[in-house]
Order: structure tokens, then sequence, then C-alpha cells
């Protein structure tokens, strides 16, 4: 058996996983803080298309949205005038980053309406601005209480990434295919496959906790 076979392509395909799982990641946290907020502003514009972003995007299919942003997006800049065409990354990436983002944005306001409504009353008392409360009070304390639940989606997203192989980016899940075809060798594509997928997912889930660990330190530090 000549491993380079499966070595070679899977590995530049892990390259590509891996570059999608940072992008997707990155977009899905800043979503989620952004739709999260505002979820709980009481602009009733932001708050609604903010209610809006996340029950579309918890509502359908990762695979659904990825299409769409790659078949049918296009199409309908077509329609209207407009070239929305996307490189099959930028597609990947906003279909994981914006799905992720909005189970995160539950995460972000499930953490910060925890907080102990006399931190906010003391706010109040003290004249802070919403802006100024939610800067000092509430995500100082509700971050550390959301690391843990990003760890998990950050680990699913990682997972989620095989399904970008179906609009032809070739990531691990992508080569692994075409290897299969190539060798008829299943057994030992998808094995690898699967071991690259675990070891990958260990190497995150340790960048996970460290950053878990790293934000506690940082609110002792401000207690």
């Amino acid at each position: 058996m000549d491993w380079n076979i499966y070595l070679a392509p899977l590995l530049q395909g892990a390259w590509v996983t891996v570059q999608l799982t940072v992008y997707s990641t990155i977009l899905g946290g800043i979503t989620a803080f952004a739709f999260g907020i505002g979820k709980l502003s009481s602009n009733w514009f932001y708050r609604g298309f903010s209610i809006c972003f996340i029950e579309i995007f918890r509502g359908t299919s990762l695979l659904v949205q990825l299409f769409w942003l790659f078949f049918a997006l296009p199409l309908l800049g077509q329609a209207i005038g407009l070239d929305l065409r996307m490189a099959p990354l930028v597609a990947g990436t906003l279909a994981l980053g914006f799905n992720i983002g909005a189970y995160g944005a539950e995460v972000v306001r499930g953490a910060i309406q925890a907080v102990p409504r006399s931190q906010y009353e003391a706010a109040k008392a003290l004249d802070f601005t919403p802006r100024q409360t939610l800067r000092s009070i509430s995500l100082p304390q509700a971050i550390p209480e959301m690391m843990p639940s990003f760890g998990n989606l950050a680990v699913q997203n990682l997972k989620d990434t095989a399904l970008v192989s179906l609009i032809s980016l070739g990531d691990m899940a992508f080569r692994a295919e075409q290897i299969r075809n190539y060798t008829q060798d299943s057994t030992t594509v998808y094995t690898i496959l699967l071991f690259m997928y675990f070891g990958m997912a260990l190497i995150l889930t340790g960048i996970m906790k460290l950053l878990e660990r790293s934000v506690g330190r940082w609110r002792a530090g401000r207690a």
C-alpha cells in the first residue's frame, strides 16, 4: 500500500478544513455576540432583525443554507443585475459562520440574562448607560459562562465542515471521496479520515480549554 496516495491529498484537504474552521468560527463568534446582544436590545429594529436572523439559521438545515448561498443566491443576484457569485471557501465560511453564530447568539443571550438583577440595579444606581453596563457589568460576568458552550459549538463546527465537500471545496471529506473513487479502498480511506477529524477535534478542544482558563483568569483579575 502506498500511503502517499492517501496522506498527501488528505493533508492538503486538512489545510482547507483548518482554514474553513478558523474563518467560520471567528465569524460565528462575531455573529453570536452581535445578534445575542441584539436580541436583548431596546431598539425594536435591531431586536427584530436579530430574532429573525437567529430563528432562520437555527430553524433551517445547514446543508440547505450552504446550497442557497452557493447555488441560489447567484441566480437571485443575476435576476436583479448583481454578481453575487462566491468562491466555495467564502460560501462555506458564511454558511458555517452564520449557522454557528445563530446558536451561539442564544448562548450569549442566556449568559447575559443570567447575570444577577442586583448587578443591573447597582449599575443603574451608579448612573451607568446601557453600553457601560454591558461593557463593565454584563460581559465580564457572562463571557466565562459562555466558554464551555462555545467550545462545544467550535467542535461541532469543525465536524460540519465536511458538508462543504458537496460544493466541490477540496477539504478532507472531498479529498477522501476522490481517493475512494480512485482506489475503491473505502475502509482504509475513511478510517484515516475518521482519525484525522478526531485528532483535529482534540486539538481544537485543547485550544478552547486554554482560552476558557485564560478568560477565567481575566475575570478573576477584574474581580
